[in-house]
C-alpha cells in the first residue's frame, strides 16, 4: 500500500493559476476505478482547509463539484490524474498539501452485502509551478 500511496501526490502535483490552483492526484489503488466510488473529497493547503464550494474537479472541459463525483459516469485510470481545482490565491513556493476521500471498491465487501469504503489520507510538500509540466500521465477526462 505504500508505493502506491507514494504516486499520489507527486513532485509536480500542484500548480498556481489566477485566483486557484490546481492539484493533480493520482490513483492510489490497484485497479482503474468509476469515478462513482470517489467521496469525501477534501483538500488542506498549508493547515488551512479548502471550503468545499470552493473546490471541484476538472473532467476534460468540464468542471464538476468534488461531492458530486458520485454521479459522474467516466473512470479514473490508474496511469491518469485526477485535477482537483481550488480557488483561493495560493503564492510560490512549498505548501504542506493534505488530501482525503473515500474510496468504494465495488468488488471486494467489507461484510456481507456491504462493498468495502476504503479512507484514504495524502500529505506532501510541495512546490507551487507556474504552468503544470508535461508528463507521462494524462488527466482524467
Amino acid at each position: 500500500m505504500a508505493a502506491m500511496l507514494e504516486n499520489a501526490l507527486r513532485e509536480d502535483a500542484l500548480t498556481t493559476l489566477p485566483g486557484g490552483f490546481e492539484l493533480r492526484l493520482g490513483l492510489p489503488w490497484i485497479r482503474s476505478m468509476p469515478l462513482a466510488s470517489i467521496s469525501g473529497v477534501a483538500v488542506q493547503v498549508d493547515g488551512i482547509r479548502v471550503p468545499q464550494e470552493d473546490l471541484s474537479v476538472v473532467l476534460g472541459a468540464r468542471r464538476v463539484a468534488a461531492d458530486a463525483l458520485e454521479q459522474e459516469p467516466g473512470w479514473w485510470f490508474i496511469q491518469d490524474r485526477l485535477v482537483l481545482l481550488g480557488k483561493g490565491r495560493l503564492h510560490g513556493g512549498t505548501h504542506a498539501v493534505a488530501v482525503d476521500f473515500r474510496l468504494l471498491v465495488p468488488y471486494l465487501q467489507a461484510a456481507p452485502g456491504r462493498p468495502l469504503v476504503l479512507p484514504f489520507h495524502l500529505e506532501a510538500r510541495l512546490e507551487a509551478r507556474r504552468e503544470a509540466r508535461g508528463n507521462v500521465s494524462r488527466d482524467v477526462a
